[in-house]
């Protein structure tokens, strides 16, 4: 399996992904999606 490391950008925030070319699918990372949802600075920060 290869996989290919990527970051796009959403909203000019930064979401970290990769590509599995084997599946050919798109793995994003769920806080980084998580912190543009939410419009937060520090989406691993518990409250």
């Amino acid at each position: 399996m290869k996989n290919q490391h990527a970051i796009k950008l959403f909203e000019e925030r930064n979401v970290r992904t990769v590509w599995d070319a084997e599946l050919e699918k798109w793995y994003f990372s769920v806080v980084d999606v998580v912190a543009v949802l939410t419009d937060s600075v520090d989406a691993n920060a518990v409250s």
